[in-house]
């Protein structure tokens, strides 16, 4: 498989810098480098040259900025010159797409797990990363997402959804592929992505909700992802929502877990029609007006409209951004919500910016393909 090792900058610091300030905000042009991180022009000069005689930093033409003066040349990130692969493991399948350096989807694939054996999800990843490898001239680094908690070295430390205690998945996927490799929580690796080139880019403090089969949340503040040990176990699915609601398997009433993930909605509706139903059906059937599915969509979005003021409440973040797989629901309970929002928050408090992404599978891979541009770039 080839595997492009070649190093982001020839050198750290300044030049880093400013190589990372055209990932993240290319085009852009030289004066505005300089301003952002206090360089002279002639010292950006010096660091910028290299980057482009190296082919990482391309001139892309000029602008002007009002002032007197000659138009400012804009630099960007060649984007194609790098190539990463970003995979999602769920209980039953792996996902995986390979990008470029600002994880725009070149390819994707996917593959079903047979069983849930290291070994054998193993060599899923490795067939899977294979495929993708003889799509593009190289591959710099590969990073995976799951629903779990991921110690350091990219140890699984628990995965329910897989069954995993202690499996060092990171290590078995970098020697199975030979491309060094990044594993981490699935709603971390989302709302990297986010951060770098989603919703949330350029925003200094927001907040990610996914929906799906389990809940996530991640908050960025000063520009940072918070983490901590406890990431990737899902706290949020505690949250109390509804001191009515149905139990979770932890025992806890009407949490977020036994009101928003899609098995809850799913069971509830079935339940009521005494039939079952898929979660797009019960969505269609509230869409529709069926009575009983209305009532418990509009029950989901009511409790999604109390969870999102209490984070709005408690970490003002300037946007909240929601994904997952069972993002439809903010649709379909769209007035649910917001009455939902207005119970818990003071009216004299702002509107809340929310976003909702596409829900598509692959923004899960795109977050885990960012988790390895970052290693590459920033040397994690």
């Amino acid at each position: 498989m080839p595997v492009k090792d070649q190093s982001w900058t020839r050198e750290g610091g300044a030049s880093l810098a400013v190589a990372l300030e055209v990932l993240l905000n290319g085009p852009i042009s030289r004066s505005d480098i300089a301003r952002r991180l206090d360089l002279s022009g002639g010292s950006l000069t010096r660091l910028s040259t290299p980057l482009i005689d190296g082919g990482l930093l391309i001139e892309v033409g000029e602008r002007a900025d009002g002032r007197a003066g000659r138009p400012s040349t804009l630099l960007d990130i060649i984007a194609p010159s790098r190539h990463f692969i970003g995979m999602k493991i769920t209980a039953t399948d792996v996902l995986a797409v390979v990008t470029d350096l600002r994880a725009s989807v070149l390819h994707q694939r996917s593959a079903r797990l047979s069983t849930r054996d290291p070994a054998a999800v193993t060599a899923v990843i490795a067939g899977l990363a294979w495929e993708l490898a003889r799509t593009v001239p190289s591959v710099t680094a590969l990073g995976i997402g799951l629903g779990g908690l991921v110690g350091p070295g990219g140890t699984v430390e628990s995965a329910p959804f897989l069954e995993w205690t202690d499996v060092p998945i990171g290590a078995l996927v970098q020697a199975a592929t030979g491309i060094p490799t990044v594993i981490d929580n699935d709603l971390v690796a989302f709302t990297e992505y986010e951060h770098w080139f989603g919703a949330g880019k350029g925003l200094e403090n927001f907040a990610v909700l996914t929906l799906g089969a389990g809940i996530g949340y991640g908050v960025v503040i000063h520009d940072e992802l918070v983490t901590n040990s406890d990431s990737g176990i899902g706290l949020v699915g505690h949250w109390p929502l509804d001191p009515f609601g149905s139990v979770c398997p932890a025992g806890h009433r009407g949490c977020a877990k036994s009101v928003l993930e899609q098995g809850a909605i799913v069971r509830n509706v079935s339940n009521a029609l005494g039939r079952t139903v898929s979660y797009d059906d019960a969505l269609d059937l509230a869409e529709a007006g069926e009575p009983a599915a209305r009532r418990i969509v509009d029950e989901a979005g009511a409790g999604l409209g109390t969870l999102l003021a209490a984070i709005a409440n408690l970490t003002m973040p300037k946007r909240i951004i929601l994904g997952g797989e069972g993002v439809r629901l903010v649709e379909v309970a769209a007035a649910a919500i917001d009455e939902g929002i207005s119970a818990h928050r003071d009216p004299r408090a702002s509107p809340i910016d929310l976003f909702a992404t596409s829900g598509d599978n692959t923004e899960w891979c795109r977050g885990a393909a960012v988790l390895a541009i970052q290693k590459y770039v920033l040397n994690k």
